[in-house]
Order: C-alpha cells, then structure tokens, then sequence
C-alpha cells in the first residue's frame, strides 16, 4: 500500500498536483478517493485552464501544466487539499505496483521532464553524493 500526506509539505505544488490528478483519473480500485470525488477535483482544476467543460471519456482526461505559472499551480494544490479535508481525507492512499512505463516521453513532455530533472536530478546508482548514502 502507498500512501502520500495531503499536506506534506517537503512535496514541490508540481508534484502534488501531477501525483493526484493521476490518481484521480486513473482507474484504479484500490484508492481511498471515492470516484464522485476524484471527478469533483479533476474538473474544478480544469475549469482553472479551460474555458470549455471537461472531457468525459477517461482517456482524455489530461491536465497539460506547461503553458500555466507556478500560480496556476499552487491554486490546483490548494484546489485539491481543500476538497480532500472537507471529504476528510488526511492521508491517499492506494494500492498498486510500481510499473514499467508503456510509453515513451512524448516530444511535447520533454520540457516538463527536463525541469524535473533540474529540480530532482537522478543520482548515479542510487547514491546522495552530499552524504554517501543511498
């Protein structure tokens, strides 16, 4: 089982935001977000960007971050902290295996997955090279 603090603070507004919206549009059962509310949080974060209603079908239930400012995205993150402490939910939590990406980066993702490798660059072979751990 998984589990992320909703108001952790040490998680970047970025990555809260990707990390719950994919929850939330993912289809996976074993996550304590009932669906009504997943739905709830993903279109009151699209009405934040979009002007149209949001997409019905699972597939293209897509939030594309890179054109919006960090502004943009701390409103999303309180967004979502806000409907799951009114739903009552301290911690998410889910059930699944890390898996294999089925995908490659598409050329549109690549800057977002170069400015996360700036803020978060991969250590050789595990190790914290400040303090020799892993």
């Amino acid at each position: 089982m998984q589990t992320l603090g909703v108001h952790r603070p040490e998680m970047s507004d970025l990555q809260f935001v990707l990390l719950v919206v994919a929850l939330c549009t993912s289809r996976l059962t074993a996550l304590n977000i009932p669906h009504s509310l997943r739905t709830v949080m993903f279109d009151r974060c699209w009405a934040l960007i979009h002007e149209s209603p949001p997409p019905r079908r699972w597939e293209a239930r897509v939030l594309d971050l890179r054109p919006w400012t960090e502004v943009t995205v701390e409103a999303m993150a309180a967004i979502l902290r806000a409907a799951l402490t009114e739903a009552g939910i301290r911690t998410l939590a889910w059930d699944h295996p890390p898996s294999e990406p089925t995908h490659t980066s598409t050329p549109e993702a690549r800057p977002l997955i170069e400015r996360l490798e700036r803020l978060y660059p991969h250590q050789p072979g595990g190790i914290d090279t400040d303090r020799g751990e892993p």
